[in-house]
């Protein structure tokens, strides 16, 4: 019971989280970029939002936003970040598949507790790993924005992705944590019986030159 609670938990934080990078990466409030005070650059519509995909102008009666499409012109963190966001939301769907096939409630043909376990543990491994690529880059980011341009603050999807890491790292250590206590299925060959007439445990399967020498 326990081990499929740390499991329940730990499926759930990382659900939680794999929803958060797909905020991030779908959304374009990565970082507000301004020279001056707020005031000033939305007077003067300067107040910029810069995310992945597009570079958007922020003002009282003005909200524009230009697509970043040309590629092979774009600066390298964010084309690196980019890749490392996509690669993130991809290995969301394979971890959670994993991670819920493994659960003791869910059984396929021929499974046994050391299968699951091996297969929860995979997806623990998919959960940091996607947690690693987002964290390496919402922190790469803003710092490469920043040495483009003056970075002012921090915005909304650049947060997303924090939370979203947090918990995917939260849930797949969990993960990895747990331990079931049976890891296989006994054998036949370790299987007993009652006898009634002799009161003792025999094996299931005698030998067959057991079986021999008695009837001799």
């Amino acid at each position: 019971m326990a081990h499929m609670c740390r499991l329940l938990t730990g499926s759930a934080a990382s659900c939680a989280g794999w929803v958060g990078i797909i905020v991030a990466t779908a959304t374009n409030d990565w970082v507000r970029t301004c020279d001056y005070t707020v005031a000033t650059c939305v007077r003067m519509d300067e107040l910029g939002s810069r995310g992945l995909w597009a570079e958007c102008v922020i003002s009282p009666s003005l909200y524009h936003c230009v697509a970043l499409t040309q590629i092979l012109t774009l600066p390298a963190y964010v084309q690196t970040s980019r890749a490392l966001m996509i690669c993130a939301c991809l290995l969301g769907l394979p971890a959670m598949l994993l991670v819920l096939t493994s659960m003791p409630c869910v059984r396929l043909q021929n499974d046994t507790s050391a299968i699951k376990h091996c297969r929860a543990r995979v997806g623990g491994v998919l959960f940091i790993l996607m947690a690693v690529c987002a964290l390496i880059s919402t922190i790469w980011f803003p710092i490469g924005a920043h040495r483009e341009e003056g970075l002012m603050s921090f915005g909304f999807s650049l947060y997303a992705g924090w939370v979203g890491t947090a918990l995917c790292l939260l849930g797949g250590s969990v993960i990895l944590c747990c331990q079931p206590t049976d890891l296989g299925i006994p054998s036949r060959e370790n299987s007993f019986y009652y006898s009634r007439q002799r009161g003792t445990a025999t094996p299931l399967d005698p030998p067959a030159n057991h079986a021999k020498s008695a009837q001799v």
